[in-house]
């Protein structure tokens, strides 16, 4: 689906399909959507800041409208940010903003640790840091959070019980991260996502970005533990989540960043789809600054 006021595009920057949506004009901004979604979730927050920045949201590799190769080491949060580099140079863009959620943020963090000088700020979303997450594991985390140990099964035994019923799984996933209902989500939106997910080559491409997670980027972070972002850096995440809960998610990041604000966003993990407008607002808020 289109984003209103935008375009939809596609190129292959770094050998691999990248379908993203542009529009707007000022200061380039990059915006990275999480699982299980596609670009489509920043429908609601991305014509707004539209009005002041030239606005790029793409579908990760993986996900939605983007090439989603075999190989699970193409899914590294690395090589992910290595495509969003490569698209922004592509459109002329040699610094940005960038905004991540979730698997969005995961590789926005990447991008901002391996490509300083053109990062000029960063949001990121309800996370903690990824070798955090999983070198500290705790039960209730665990519980919460199976899903990545799930997905990251061997192939195709993940790929084949989520195929049974795509929606049962995803919509466990949308409602299983803080008190979210499925009425609380767009139902346009729901219906795109549900499209999306329903494809068995999407399906593999989420589980792989998950099945790199516990191999490639563990590696990749821990050989980085005493890197920080350098640029100003926002943390959102949802005043109910399941981080929120498990932790104190400034604190996580407080050796990780140079500049560090951060704020909650009222409801859970999915808080962009949620609650779209405090969102755009607290976006705007800091960015302005």
């Amino acid at each position: 689906m289109t984003l209103p006021g935008f375009t939809d595009h596609l190129l292959t920057p770094n050998g691999v399909k990248i379908a993203f949506s542009q529009g707007g004009s000022g200061p380039p901004l990059l915006m990275l959507h999480g699982f299980p979604q596609t670009r489509a979730m920043w429908t609601h927050i991305a014509p707004g800041l539209a009005r002041t920045h030239r606005v790029i949201c793409p579908d990760l590799r993986g996900y939605g409208g983007s090439g989603k190769p075999p190989e699970v080491d193409a899914y590294s949060f690395r090589e992910m940010a290595h495509d969003m580099m490569a698209l922004m140079s592509e459109l002329g863009h040699t610094t940005f903003g960038l905004v991540g959620h979730d698997r969005g943020a995961r590789v926005a963090h990447r991008l901002a640790l391996d490509a300083p000088n053109r990062v000029q700020s960063v949001t990121l979303m309800d996370i903690i840091p990824t070798h955090t997450l999983l070198s500290e594991l705790r039960a209730d985390v665990a519980k919460a959070y199976y899903h990545w140990f799930f997905l990251a099964q061997p192939e195709p035994f993940p790929e084949t019980m989520i195929g049974h019923d795509p929606d049962a799984f995803y919509h466990a996933c949308l409602l299983g991260w803080g008190g979210a209902q499925l009425s609380d989500f767009d139902a346009e939106l729901l219906a795109h996502y549900r499209t999306a997910w329903r494809d068995p080559e999407t399906i593999r491409g989420m589980c792989n970005d998950y099945r790199a997670a516990l191999t490639h980027d563990f590696a990749d972070d821990a050989a980085d533990l005493g890197a920080r972002i350098a640029c100003p850096t926002l943390v959102l995440y949802g005043a109910d989540g399941a981080m929120a809960r498990a932790y104190d998610v400034p604190a996580t990041w407080a050796q990780k960043c140079t500049q560090l604000q951060s704020q909650t966003i009222p409801g859970g993990h999915f808080f962009p789809d949620t609650a779209p407008v405090e969102t755009r607002r607290a976006l705007q808020e800091f960015m302005a600054r």
